[in-house]
């Protein structure tokens, strides 16, 4: 396999660490500074030059993007996914985890622990906000800080709408959220690899610091995750789009609740804690999965006129209710995944029965799927017909 990392950072332990590991298993490994490239774009040629000259093949990139490059770099992502070059993450899974209103917008579609959330630009909002989530005391969070910068605990109302005041000031754009009490400063953080958790550890606050990130001094020690933790984990990294991530849990008194998903995740902490070998297991994954790029399925069938993808959410008035997989692909309507109770069923079995509170993720004839949409919530989505005034 011939790989290369984008890193602008070739110094820094977790890109040495991959560099090693993937030299050790007899690849090819070559560290791309990201800002060195430039893209092309042509009917049917999209392509990249690298120091001004045209890039070579790769078999499959790792990408490294640091925040402060997020646009160029998830561009730079995106054109190699266009040349069908196998990503570890997609450009997608990464801006989804570096925006946290956008990860947790995404997350709370689903049946995943997250703490109480929202996000406000109105003054006037900013109370009944936190009054939402539980009152005081809140965590005030930046939409992009990392390492816990930009997190900030306010023990009062005062101090809370304060602060919000003074980032939104400055032009910036926060988040409130429930301070999840009984995490005490400690937090997991689960290194998620395809769909396997390959280490954890738990970080621990010192003194008065309530952010455990090791980068604020915060002590870590080495966790064996129970499966509630490790499916949360990793469902969590896959509905960002991730193959490759770090998921930062707190323990909450009802189970995990995601704090952050991290789509670059320093290895030097965790290494260091574990003592495993977690550089090598990336690039296990990624030699694994090299012969499948990635797919944007409705870029692909965009194309066949009439025909779509969709997720369809199946209401218990819906008549296919006691129907089956098969049922609908006798109707031209193939079902790819079937989410049910948090759980997704991938390819599922033509006798497998439909239930009420089930979602379907499917290709076929959009007029087909139309149909399982019931007809009372197709007209609920329909304007009203304005009523003509006769003088």
């Amino acid at each position: 396999m011939k790989l290369a990392i984008l890193s602008k950072e070739p110094n820094n332990y977790s890109t040495k660490r991959l560099v090693e590991a993937a030299k050790k298993r007899g690849h090819t490994v070559k560290v791309l500074n990201t800002l060195k490239f430039a893209i092309d774009l042509e009917q049917e040629d999209p392509d990249l030059y690298y120091m001004q000259k045209r890039l070579g093949h790769y078999d499959a990139i790792l990408p490294r993007i640091g925040a402060s490059i997020t646009y160029f770099g998830t561009a730079i992502v995106r054109q190699f996914q266009q040349m069908d070059v196998y990503t570890s993450n997609t450009a997608d899974g990464i801006l989804n985890s570096r925006d946290k209103l956008r990860s947790f917008q995404i997350l709370s579609k689903h049946k995943i622990g997250i703490p109480a959330t929202t996000f406000v630009k109105d003054k006037k909002d900013v109370l009944p906000a936190i009054e939402r989530v539980g009152g005081a005391p809140v965590v005030i969070k930046l939409l992009e800080g990392t390492q816990g910068i930009g997190v900030l605990l306010a023990n009062t109302v005062e101090m809370a709408t304060s602060i919000i005041e003074l980032l939104q000031s400055q032009k910036q754009n926060v988040l409130i959220q429930k301070f999840v009490a009984e995490s005490k400063g400690k937090d997991i953080r689960a290194i998620v690899v395809g769909d396997r958790v390959v280490a954890a550890m738990r970080r621990v606050a010192q003194g008065q610091e309530f952010r455990s990130n090791v980068h604020r001094g915060g002590l870590t020690e080495p966790v064996e995750l129970d499966d509630e933790y490790k499916e949360t984990a990793i469902r969590a990294a896959k509905i960002m789009g991730l193959g490759i991530a770090g998921v930062d849990m707190l323990e909450g008194k009802d189970g995990p609740q995601i704090m952050e998903i991290n789509s670059s995740p320093g290895l030097e902490g965790i290494e260091g804690c574990t003592k495993l070998d977690i550089a090598g297991a990336f690039i296990d994954h990624i030699a694994a999965r090299v012969d499948f790029p990635e797919i944007d399925i409705r870029q692909k069938v965009a194309v066949s006129k009439g025909y779509g993808v969709t997720e369809i959410y199946i209401p218990k008035e819906s008549k296919y209710v006691g129907s089956t997989i098969g049922d609908l692909i006798e109707k031209d309507i193939n079902v790819l995944s079937l989410h049910r109770d948090g759980k997704v069923i991938p390819n599922p079995k033509r006798a497998r029965e439909i239930i009420a509170d089930d979602r379907v993720l499917c290709f076929g004839k959009l007029d087909a799927m139309r149909d399982l949409v019931p007809e009372k919530v197709r007209k609920k989505r329909r304007p009203k017909a304005k009523k003509l005034k006769v003088k």
